[in-house]
């Protein structure tokens, strides 16, 4: 029998990625947890910047593995060596060669701009290299010091906002109902109270500020509730997410992107994570971006990617 096996995809070597990863694996190495870790990058780069940050991390430790999988034409392109990385790491976990994945950071920009034209984010890469439709985003976080949780889920992902209305759909929030009872079942929690969001201001004012509320999120909530899922709402977003912060909702379901995350980001910026539901592996990330502009300066916090570390490490626990 194999060790417990973590695969890590490094992001864009140009932005923060590298530093967190290397401080992170110091740290978990600490821990002697028997973990084993297969970092897909750049190995030369990695000992470089190890050396320069004076970071102390044992690459030569028998618990780490550094697998370059870019080809020679991706050598320059540095957006492309990412999604070799990251599409590396997700195969590893798809052979049964580890046991979650855990991905830092890339810039969807210069991912598009090298190429892939329809590339919109990791978490929808990792969906098309999975063949399924069925995942959704779950943001997660914990303010210093403990208190509550902060847990979302959301409806639809990277999407404009101009085609939000469009692409919102009853399936899409019945999904994310489902995919949030999953996440509290794996997550143990008791009670598995979920709150969903309104899309409009005020949850539309009754349909005179919007029909989406009457026509597409509560036909949702029905459905689910039939099934025996604990949902409430639609809650106007401004109300709910001080409702979850007190501790009434386990998880809340949100419309979009930028209608809860703005929340989650005030009060666990530097532990928030983000948890892909629905793959047919645990893939979890620090919920932050590549901060080019802080790049290779030494002053990175890698407390995202520790508690993306350590929440994947727990999923497979409760595997």
């Amino acid at each position: 029998m194999r060790e417990k096996t973590l695969a890590i995809s490094l992001g864009d070597i140009r932005g923060i990625g590298p530093e967190i990863t290397l401080k992170a694996l110091v740290h978990e190495l600490s821990l002697k947890d028997g973990w084993r870790y297969i970092v897909y990058g750049d190995l030369d780069f990695l000992r470089n910047l190890n050396e320069k940050l004076c970071l102390g991390c044992s690459l030569e430790s028998s618990q780490i593995t550094v697998r370059d999988t870019a080809g020679a034409a991706e050598f320059q392109e540095p957006a492309l060596r990412a999604v070799s990385w990251l599409k590396g790491a997700a195969a590893a976990c798809m052979a049964n060669e580890a046991d979650a994945m855990v991905t830092a950071p890339v810039n969807k920009e210069e991912i598009i701009l090298a190429g892939y034209h329809h590339f919109t984010g990791q978490t929808e890469y990792l969906s098309e290299l999975a063949r399924t439709q069925d995942t959704a985003m779950m943001l997660m976080g914990q303010a210093d010091g403990g208190g509550p949780w902060l847990r979302i889920v959301l409806a639809t992902t990277h999407v404009r906002v101009s085609a939000l209305a469009k692409m919102l759909s009853v399936e899409r929030v019945e999904r994310a109902i489902r995919r949030a009872a999953d996440a509290c079942r794996l997550l143990r929690i008791p009670r598995s109270r979920i709150g969903v969001s309104a899309f409009n201001p005020h949850a539309g004012e009754g349909g005179k500020m919007g029909d989406e509320e009457q026509r597409l999120i509560l036909p949702a909530i029905e459905i689910c509730r039939k099934s025996g899922i604990e949902a409430e709402g639609p809650i106007p977003a401004d109300a709910i997410l001080r409702q979850a912060w007190k501790g009434e909702f386990d998880v809340i379901v949100s419309m979009y992107h930028d209608q809860a995350l703005p929340a989650l980001k005030m009060v666990a910026f530097d532990t928030g994570i983000n948890w892909t539901l629905g793959l047919p592996f645990i893939r979890v990330s620090p919920d932050h971006g590549t901060a080019f502009n802080i790049a290779g300066r030494g002053i990175a916090s890698p407390r995202s990617m520790i508690c993306a570390i350590e929440q994947a490490k727990l999923l497979c626990k409760k595997d």
